[in-house]
């Protein structure tokens, strides 16, 4: 696999983790993970697409290596969120970039695609999530990840892991194992946890009005793509279909024997999202 650079960088008052993949006269691709997880998610993918891409992995703030907001209520907002993003891109001396988001990620790059910031994002692949949220898909992310569970040991939290985002789908042994060694990290009594700040969840509280956001969708103009897990619960049959018949009006690729949401590293998965880029790419209008 190839390597990434690691960087620490300051945006906006945060230090952020970033996985930097590629070479940067190479098109830029920016990948945004889902709630509770890490940049480290996408290595698979990272690694393959920097043989075509300038890709960068960022842990948001509150996740892995990167700080914890000092305001939760304020700054784990997608607005905030949306804000850190383009000033990553800022610091990198990227204009425009593709843009690719799992479930929160995929809300953060719905934001900036409607917004005055519109032009930095020149490709959007969402990956299983809507411009609405249902209750109950919300309130099942909620019990696993609204408190912190415990490990005695790394094998316990990858088997934690492995049971609790199945929803991802079939993925290789070194992906889980990568998983356990990305997502956990020491107490002070040395036991094991998971590696991110667990007031994240104020996000629905304190910004529930982010949770429903279809008059944003209606007017994205970026050329997109839509990803979804056969099973999802987040992205349910209805507001996928609304998805395709307005906005962008993306064409949609379901994966079967997945939930909440595709991993994106399996390298047929993979393959199919370079072949999704470059497609969307094309239909951009030049900078």
């Amino acid at each position: 696999m190839t390597a990434p650079q690691f960087h620490f960088v300051p945006v906006m008052g945060h230090e952020m983790h970033v996985a930097e993949w590629g070479d940067r006269q190479k098109p830029a691709l920016l990948m945004l993970h889902g709630l509770a997880r890490t940049g480290r998610d996408f290595d698979e993918a990272a690694a393959a697409l920097s043989r075509d891409f300038h890709v960068l992995c960022p842990d948001m703030i509150g996740r892995g290596r990167s700080s914890w907001a000092r305001d939760p209520e304020v700054e784990y907002s997608v607005e905030h969120y949306a804000q850190i993003a383009t000033g990553l891109l800022d610091h990198f001396q990227i204009d425009r970039a593709a843009w690719f988001g799992t479930s929160l990620g995929g809300m953060i790059g719905m934001h900036v695609a409607s917004s005055p910031e519109a032009r930095r994002v020149n490709a959007l692949v969402v990956n299983d999530i809507s411009p609405e949220l249902p209750e109950a898909a919300v309130q099942r992310i909620l019990s696993y990840v609204g408190s912190l569970p415990a490990f005695d040991s790394f094998a316990e939290g990858e088997a934690w892991l492995r049971q609790t985002y199945a929803p991802f789908g079939p993925a290789a042994d070194a992906y889980w194992q990568r998983m356990a060694r990305s997502s956990l990290r020491r107490r002070g009594d040395g036991r094991l946890t998971l590696h991110y700040d667990p007031r994240i969840t104020v996000q629905f509280t304190a910004s529930a009005h982010e949770l429903s956001t279809w008059d944003r969708w209606s007017r994205t103009r970026t050329p997109t793509h839509l990803l979804r897990g056969a099973q999802s619960d987040l992205l349910q049959p209805k507001a996928a279909q609304r998805m395709t018949q307005s906005g962008p009006r993306p064409d949609m690729t379901e994966f079967p024997g997945c939930g909440h949401a595709p991993s994106m590293s399996n390298p047929q998965d993979i393959a199919l999202l370079r072949r999704v880029l470059v497609e969307l790419l094309g239909q951009s209008a030049p900078s």
